[in-house]
């Protein structure tokens, strides 16, 4: 692989990892995708095969997360699945209306109202968002993690391969 096409392959792993924090760029599979190209522009060879498949499971792992942590933490509080599909359905909501922050604030408003109407306590309902948001940012921090461990992974491995 040329200079430029390793650079490349760097710059789209970068834009991955922002990515995770910009709801609009699919974070991980940007970075996982990159890692991709890289395995197999150049044929692959079994240690490029072996980094992508350590790069997979991190993105595996970093994208399940994402998603597992703030349902659980959610339902550790008591929420119910319904609380967190109103939670969901507001997020997507959310993030039509109010550009980048609405997934979020859309999603917490969901789960709190929610929560209200089902508890009718505002420190309960408070208390069970508020599980939520640790979980979410939790989450958030677990896939910045492994996008920059794929990344890693990816350097370590163009220098050994």
């Amino acid at each position: 692989m040329s200079g430029v096409e390793l650079l490349a392959v760097a710059l789209v792993m970068a834009v991955g990892v922002v990515g995770v924090l910009v709801p609009v760029l699919p974070g991980l599979l940007l970075v996982w995708g990159a890692g991709v190209w890289w395995t197999i522009a150049d044929g692959g060879g079994s240690g490029r095969w072996a980094v992508l498949a350590v790069m997979s499971a991190l993105f595996v792992a970093g994208s399940l997360a994402k998603y597992v942590l703030p349902g659980r933490a959610a339902s550790a509080s008591g929420a119910t699945i319904g609380t967190m599909l109103v939670g969901a359905v507001c997020a997507v909501v959310g993030f039509f209306v109010v550009p980048v922050v609405g997934l979020l604030v859309g999603g917490l408003a969901g789960i709190y109202l929610a929560e209200l109407a089902r508890l009718r306590d505002p420190v309960r309902a408070g208390a069970s968002t508020w599980a939520a948001t640790v979980a979410f940012g939790v989450g958030l921090l677990v896939e910045i993690c492994a996008g920059l461990a794929m990344a890693a992974v990816w350097g370590l491995g163009e220098l050994v391969t």
